[in-house]
């Protein structure tokens, strides 16, 4: 049976798992791991085909949030970035009575771009899933790049992300094809509508994957959540500017 990488850190009653997001690994939450463990157990999991969860396969996102969920406490908050957002939401919507609270980071319902929708063109993400049959650590580090264009810090965040992707076992191409294949298809904002638990979105104010744009949209789509912008952060913003990031994660997740 295929096991899914899961570490375990922290101290307390208050669960928090944390997924990651396409490409990467749960190495990625590191340094605001180290931040959060005083005040909360953390669950760190490497997505099912990504980092040490190796041997699994592409799947769809109904497929990969039950094999999470299988790896998780039995009653936790949960926080996902960009694909693991969506991940996360999923999870909210399947099993809420596993979800304490739901947290979403520079993620979106609808990653693709629509007819008065934000988000990433098509184009951009076929173009992604061609390249990476030419040429793999090249198609990476491109959207690496992409994740942290605008920030301050855009190269050193590109360099940790690097490190990140590097230090694990890389995923296979399958797997990264089925993970953009999520992105380019998935449409939660509708399901969204009936979330049961509280709900938190923090984003990037300069992020090019998620626009700032949606941020409106979805507070009037879902008038029970909450947003966070993060200026002068981009697609990574528990990376450029972590004290900021944790601030407003502890904040959301002790208050009652």
């Amino acid at each position: 049976m295929n096991k899914l990488y899961r570490e375990t850190i922290g101290e307390g009653d208050r669960h928090l798992v944390l997924l990651h997001g396409w490409g990467l690994n749960a190495e990625v939450w590191r340094y605001t791991a180290e931040r959060l463990a005083p005040h909360f157990c953390l669950h760190l999991l490497d997505l099912p085909g990504y980092g040490r969860s190796e041997n699994f396969g592409a799947m769809t996102l109904a497929e990969m949030a039950e094999i999470v969920l299988d790896g998780a406490p039995e009653k936790a908050s949960w926080m996902g970035w960009s694909l693991g957002g969506l991940v996360a939401s999923q999870i909210a919507l399947t099993a809420p009575q596993r979800v304490e609270k739901l947290i979403t980071v520079a993620s979106s319902p609808c990653f693709a771009a629509q007819e008065n929708w934000p988000g990433i063109r098509p184009e951009v993400l076929h173009g992604f899933q061609h390249q990476l049959s030419e040429d793999f650590q090249r198609t990476v580090e491109r959207f690496l790049a992409l994740q942290t264009l605008g920030s301050d810090s855009a190269r050193q965040d590109a360099r940790l992300l690097k490190s990140v992707v590097l230090g694990q076992p890389v995923p296979s191409v399958d797997v990264l094809n089925g993970g953009l294949e999520i992105l380019r298809e998935v449409d939660l904002r509708q399901p969204m509508t009936e979330l049961s638990v509280p709900f938190l979105r923090i984003y990037g104010a300069l992020d090019g994957l998620v626009p700032r744009k949606i941020v409106p949209l979805l507070d009037t789509l879902l008038p029970d959540s909450r947003s966070e912008i993060i200026e002068k952060a981009a697609h990574a913003p528990f990376i450029s500017h972590p004290e900021r990031f944790c601030e407003i994660v502890e904040r959301f997740l002790i208050a009652d």
